[in-house]
């Protein structure tokens, strides 16, 4: 399936507000996890049924829901219908070719973006999509596989470190947004550290494999930046909107993430601009190295020219050839050569051709 588009074909003639699956099965049946707390206690456990959610909606405390598997449209209107979400929440949460994007709504927040990993092994970069809606106690997140990058996040709530234990919903959606983008900046920083080592490469040995990677890495960069820049936009979106749902005191939290969203973008433009540069270096390498194997080519070419007719003239079968019944023709023969190519190569050197 393609990365940067996703097929489309199912979407076709479908009525507004009815979820389709899009995207690659990634697990066999749905799952979920509730962490429900609040500054004194803590619960955690695994929902049996989509009906153990019900006395969520009610509680005072903070509710985290996480759902993996999108396959299942059902289970997923279900936990969509528990909560009174929007039918196009529960579309754009199944199609997983979404852009990443804020939406409100009259008593929710949805976000919806991509959670990356980075295979160093294969040099290519792993994503999911990420959906998050955000109420007024609760903060559900629907994932296409188990495995994130919130393990963070869930340390803090049950060792109550830092202040995620004394706020509210909107801190743990922030909590949760940081961990995603930060692991942005990680990947970010793995594969320029090895960008940055190929400009060595190219000028210690001129590998066609070099190329190779260049072309790997533009492409990997081409990818994240499609998929970061829209991550600044909505975060900048969300920085300024005026919700009932963002408490005052997490704006700045907010605007912190949307300064490490944009120095994601400015180092993926860097490393881009970087490896555009590392391809001229390649290929001005490629064309030195070529101009001088011509040179030598040449040089070689221009000496043998003169010695070849001379040679031509010496090997004429002429009937009368004086220098034929002469006892050092040869030898003088050899001699003219030597001297020829001698004075030829000479001359080179003090063009500096040489």
């Amino acid at each position: 399936m393609a990365r940067f588009l996703k097929q489309k074909e199912a979407l076709i003639g479908n009525i507004p507000g009815e979820p389709v699956f899009i995207g690659k099965r990634k697990m066999d049946k749905i799952n979920m996890h509730v962490i429900d707390y609040n500054e004194e206690l803590l619960e955690e456990f695994d929902p049996g049924t989509i009906g153990d959610l019900t006395r969520l909606k009610e509680s005072s405390s903070v509710s985290w829901v996480n759902v993996n598997g999108l396959h299942d449209t059902d289970a997923i209107k279900a936990i969509a219908k528990n909560f009174k979400l929007h039918p196009l929440v529960v579309e754009d949460i199944v199609n997983t070719g979404q852009r990443p994007r804020m939406e409100e709504y009259d008593d929710h927040l949805f976000f919806t973006l991509k959670m990356m990993r980075y295979d160093r092994d294969n040099n290519k970069i792993e994503s999911e999509q990420l959906s998050m809606v955000m109420g007024q106690n609760f903060l559900i997140t629907f994932q296409e596989r188990p495995g994130d990058v919130f393990e963070s996040a869930r340390n803090r709530i049950r060792n109550k470190l830092g202040r995620i234990r004394n706020h509210g919903i909107d801190y743990l959606a922030h909590a949760l947004l940081d961990s995603v983008i930060d692991n942005y900046m990680i990947i970010i920083e793995r594969i320029g550290e090895q960008i940055e080592e190929i400009e060595d490469e190219i000028l210690s040995n001129l590998d066609k494999s070099i190329l190779g990677k260049i072309n790997d890495y533009k492409r990997e960069m081409n990818y994240l930046r499609k998929t970061i820049r829209p991550v600044k936009e909505f975060m900048l979106q969300l920085s300024h909107l005026d919700s009932n749902l963002l408490n005052n005191d997490t704006i700045p939290f907010i605007k912190d993430l949307l300064d490490i969203a944009t120095q994601a973008v400015e180092s993926i433009d860097t490393y881009r601009l970087m490896l555009s540069d590392h391809l001229d270096i390649y290929n001005s390498s490629i064309n030195n190295r070529l101009n001088e194997i011509m040179k030598i080519l040449t040089i070689f070419s221009a000496i043998f020219i003169p010695l070849t007719f001379i040679a031509g003239i010496y090997g004429t079968n002429f009937e009368f050839m004086p220098e034929l019944g002469f006892k050092y023709s040869y030898p003088i023969f050899w001699t003219v050569l030597l001297v020829v190519a001698g004075f030829m190569l000479r001359f080179f050197k003090r063009k500096k051709w040489l």
